[in-house]
């Protein structure tokens, strides 16, 4: 379940730490051929996403700041299920820790 928030744009948001906010990639609910998928079949999400804001990193057992490997603008591969979901008007977003990360996609 999603949190509704009060403040009207996703940029107010600041992650703390080593956490990472994302915005999925929607799956298409239509084929190439023009034919309609059934929602069973796009309920499921995608694993792919685009980081949004990033936080300064997380202190190691010394005290130093170990940054986060993804920068805001990267496409990221994230675990099927997880995350702490905040929703934003009608767009929904996440927020994972840097290390919960699969994969940074480079093209």
């Amino acid at each position: 379940m999603a949190s509704q928030v009060t403040f009207k744009s996703i940029k107010a948001l600041v992650p703390l730490l080593d956490r990472v906010l994302v915005h999925r990639l929607k799956r298409d609910t239509k084929t190439a051929s023009g034919i309609f998928l059934p929602t069973s079949a796009t309920e499921a999400p995608l694993p792919e996403a685009t980081v949004i804001a990033v936080g300064p990193g997380a202190l190691n057992k010394e005290g130093s700041l170990i940054p986060c490997q993804v920068k805001a603008g990267d496409r990221v591969l994230l675990p099927g299920w997880g995350g702490n979901s905040i929703k934003v008007g009608d767009d929904e977003y996440h927020l994972f820790k840097d290390s919960e990360i699969l994969a940074k996609i480079q093209e």
